[in-house]
């Protein structure tokens, strides 16, 4: 299914009501990063996204990073 894209003033709308997210420097994509206390937290929380953006056949890109 594609989906039209926002105009920029949707867009800026959108991230009024979205706290802790913002424009990525492409202008075409949303970001926000997420820590967690461990890697089982963030794993948990990476599959319960994974599985919801499935069922919206929605495939985001992300990354991993454990410190």
């Amino acid at each position: 299914m594609t989906r039209e894209k926002l105009s920029t003033d949707a867009i800026a709308a959108a991230l009024a009501e979205l706290d802790g997210w913002s424009l990525a420097a492409d202008g075409a994509s949303i970001k926000r990063s997420f820590v967690f206390k461990n890697f089982s937290e963030a794993f948990a929380f990476m599959t319960r996204v994974a599985l919801a953006a499935e069922k919206m056949d929605h495939h985001p890109d992300w990354s991993n990073v454990y410190k």
